[in-house]
């Protein structure tokens, strides 16, 4: 996938099918879509475009917001989708102030030369969301490409969206999570110096320090997951929290103890594919009362993981 960052450096394209959007989650509703403007260019030997934007509008308009995937994820997965470019625009004042024409005429006219423009049915653009399906159906004699609107995509007749799976995951909902994204959520880190407690108790960590703010943490709690390292997979539980039992000046740690593991990782990037949820941060009265339950979470995060969904194998 060629990916771009300016409208300027974007090429002529003879046959681009375009669609736009955040794609915050790149979730089932978003994979809709995305595979749709690949079965169309693919039909009409043209190229495959996908536009978004980094700030998210709502941050870039001071909104208190966290996002499912940091930047370089978003990339990713709309590259395993098998996107041929990706225009990623700075969300500036001067994206932010175009009127919704205006965007139509910069962005999808002169910068990528649409010939089929296919977005969801609850997709805006333009100064004040302006500009919507209906603004596109009113002016489409106008315009020089074929528009084509993707409706609600149904899951359990809850229509998917990134604020829906933000609320599960903050609310500890990972299962819910995972089944509005088509597969596991994920956090990347990279592993840093920890107080080293954990192994003294039998259950050593590995911490990890996320290098983006704005990247969503679930709900405090222990987990079930899979830890990818490098290009090899291990079952592990990861805890979020305050660690009360142990810290008399709390601070929020990220943290995984991994099974059957013993390297020394400190420095790498590592990154955590969220299964389940196994149980609420609490408080112990000591630390073998932690002990123990501890070893319980073991067990319970073996048989989450040996039932797990196979979502993992998230492929274009």
């Amino acid at each position: 996938m060629h990916v771009f960052h300016r409208a300027e450096d974007f090429p002529q394209l003879p046959f681009a099918v375009v669609s736009s959007g955040t794609f915050d989650g790149v979730h089932l509703g978003h994979q809709s879509i995305l595979q749709k403007v690949v079965e169309t260019a693919k039909y009409h030997n043209g190229q495959s475009v996908i536009i978004t934007f980094f700030p998210h509008p709502r941050m870039f308009f001071g909104h208190e917001l966290k996002l499912l995937n940091t930047l370089e994820e978003r990339v990713e997965l709309i590259a395993q989708l098998g996107i041929d470019y990706l225009l990623v625009l700075p969300f500036d004042s001067n994206l932010a102030n175009l009127s919704a024409e205006e965007f139509v005429q910069k962005i999808y006219i002169q910068t990528t030369c649409a010939k089929k423009l296919i977005l969801g049915y609850d997709h805006h653009f333009g100064k004040d969301r302006q500009g919507n399906i209906d603004f596109l159906k009113a002016n489409l004699s106008r315009y020089s490409f074929d528009l084509q609107e993707i409706e609600a995509k149904l899951i359990d007749e809850i229509t998917i969206s990134s604020t829906k799976i933000r609320n599960a995951l903050l609310s500890g909902d990972i299962e819910t999570a995972n089944k509005y994204l088509g597969r596991y959520y994920t956090l990347s880190g990279k592993v840093i110096e920890g107080d080293k407690i954990g192994r003294t108790i039998g259950y050593p960590t590995a911490n990890l320090q996320i290098a983006e703010n704005y990247k969503l943490i679930p709900a405090d709690g222990i987990y079930a997951v899979w830890v990818k390292i490098e290009e090899k997979r291990y079952g592990g539980m990861l805890y979020i929290g305050k660690r009360p039992v142990i810290d008399k000046t709390p601070e929020m740690r990220i943290e995984v103890n991994i099974f059957d593991f013993d390297q020394n990782i400190y420095g790498k990037t590592i990154t955590l594919e969220i299964v389940g949820f196994l149980r609420n941060d609490e408080k112990f009265t000591s630390i073998e009362a932690l002990r123990e339950q501890l070893a319980q979470d073991k067990l319970n995060a073996l048989q989450k993981l040996k039932n797990s969904t196979g979502l993992e194998n998230f492929t274009k």
